[in-house]
């Protein structure tokens, strides 16, 4: 019997239409679960540009079968470094270390391509776009979760609060809470042609400033950008000018990306993070996956990877056909601790990369110059159990093929 006591099968509903979203939807179809997906936004639109996967989320997304048809599309991390504005390596990386440390390699895609990837798992139907939601009652054990939306009223046995950074789902369940803090930076991406020439892959560290070039499998590049800057602001001459006063004097190919970037979008983002968590990571029959949950800084590279980490475990401990209060207990006592630590990490990446000071940073970098000669053991040993983690128990598939020679017995 299903978890709602009707013998009907259990309903799931996903609000949010991002990795988080789509992946939690993927996940919970492969255990059973009746899904639907409410996107506010009138088509799937993913906010960013690129994404870096580390090993872990590619674990994870290994488990509902994705994990191969998203490598075959991915840009492997390939040699590079990091560097200073004049060009000089600080620390060069090792791509065949970090995946045999890490149990696997790094790899970078459009973010709009992971959401193709996970919007075509999902059967025909389950993503409806233009259908925002609000959360009106949490449930409870005697009671299912309800959700308003213009086409009605939706019970569910779960709802899972997909909504991103500014999560109305979060509020909703946990109004006292002061939510997400501004880290004190603000970030620029872009993507843009390939400049023609090899370039290593490089992040580049000036003072209170950030960028990075990442080349993607299609030839493209994927730049990022974060400078130390008062919330809120905007250029008044453009993104791109804005860009250019901060990194066009940087080494190559970084002026070559900023003329690429000519005419094309520049997204820029506030970063928030969440600097006090929540008491749990979920409520009555409603889970928070993602930046709903523990939104954090980008500098490990970790927000999206850990929603999809989130989703996975989540549909690991929700059977359709129980109680749904003790898998989430589990979900919120697994998922907490590893994702508030690495949010904090995050943290103090941030103010180690976006110094200011010329003597602090002089002292950084001649740090980091001498760990990393002394081998790239150092240089990942911070970054190892982060990537390292593996997703709980046998995949969906393998579950399955169980339970179909469970059946097979049964008949004979």
């Amino acid at each position: 019997m299903s978890g709602n006591g009707r013998g009907a099968a259990a309903r799931a509903v996903v609000v949010g239409g991002g990795i988080g979203g789509l992946t939690a939807a993927a996940a919970l179809i492969r255990r059973g679960w009746q899904v639907t997906v409410l996107e506010r936004a009138e088509e799937l639109r993913p906010v960013g540009a690129g994404i870096a996967l580390a090993p872990n989320a590619q674990r994870a997304l290994d488990v509902i079968g994705l994990g191969d048809p998203l490598r075959a599309l991915a840009a492997w991390q390939g040699e590079g470094g990091l560097r200073t504005p004049g060009g000089r390596w600080l620390s060069r990386t090792d791509p065949r270390a970090a995946a045999e440390a890490f149990g696997g390699p790094v790899v970078l895609l459009h973010r709009a391509t992971l959401i193709d990837i996970l919007a075509a798992a999902l059967p025909e139907g389950t993503v409806r776009t233009g259908a925002a939601a609000e959360l009106v009652d949490h449930g409870g054990a005697d009671r299912p979760a309800v959700l308003r939306t213009a086409a009605g009223d939706i019970a569910a046995d779960l709802v899972v609060g997909a909504d991103g950074i500014h999560s109305t789902l979060r509020t909703a369940l946990f109004p006292a809470h002061p939510g997400p803090a501004y880290a004190g930076f603000t970030t620029w991406r872009v993507v843009v042609p390939g400049p023609g020439r090899p370039f290593a892959p490089h992040e580049t560290w000036g003072p209170g400033r950030i960028w990075g070039t990442q080349p993607l499998k299609d030839g493209r590049v994927y730049a990022y950008a974060a400078a130390r800057t008062a919330p809120g602001g905007h250029a008044a001459d453009g993104e791109l000018a804005e860009l250019r006063r901060l990194f066009g004097t940087w080494h190559d190919p970084v002026p070559a990306v900023l003329d690429a970037a000519e005419g094309g979008p520049v997204l820029r983002n506030d970063v928030y993070w969440m600097a006090t968590a929540l008491p749990a990571y979920h409520r009555g029959r409603v889970a928070l996956v993602g930046d709903a949950a523990h939104a954090m800084a980008p500098t490990l590279g970790q927000g999206g990877n850990q929603a999809v980490e989130d989703a996975v475990v989540l549909a690991h401990h929700m059977s359709p056909r129980a109680d749904p209060a003790d898998g989430l207990d589990r979900y919120s006592a697994e998922r907490l601790p590893r994702t508030m630590g690495i949010a904090r990490r995050a943290d103090r990446a941030a103010r180690l990369n976006l110094m200011r000071g010329p003597v602090a940073i002089a002292v950084r970098d001649t740090l980091i110059g001498t760990l990393s000669r002394l081998g790239p053991s150092f240089v990942l040993r911070s970054f190892k159990d982060i990537a390292t983690w593996q997703p709980p128990g046998r995949t969906y598939a393998d579950q399955a093929i169980k339970q179909d020679n469970t059946r097979r017995q049964e008949t004979l």
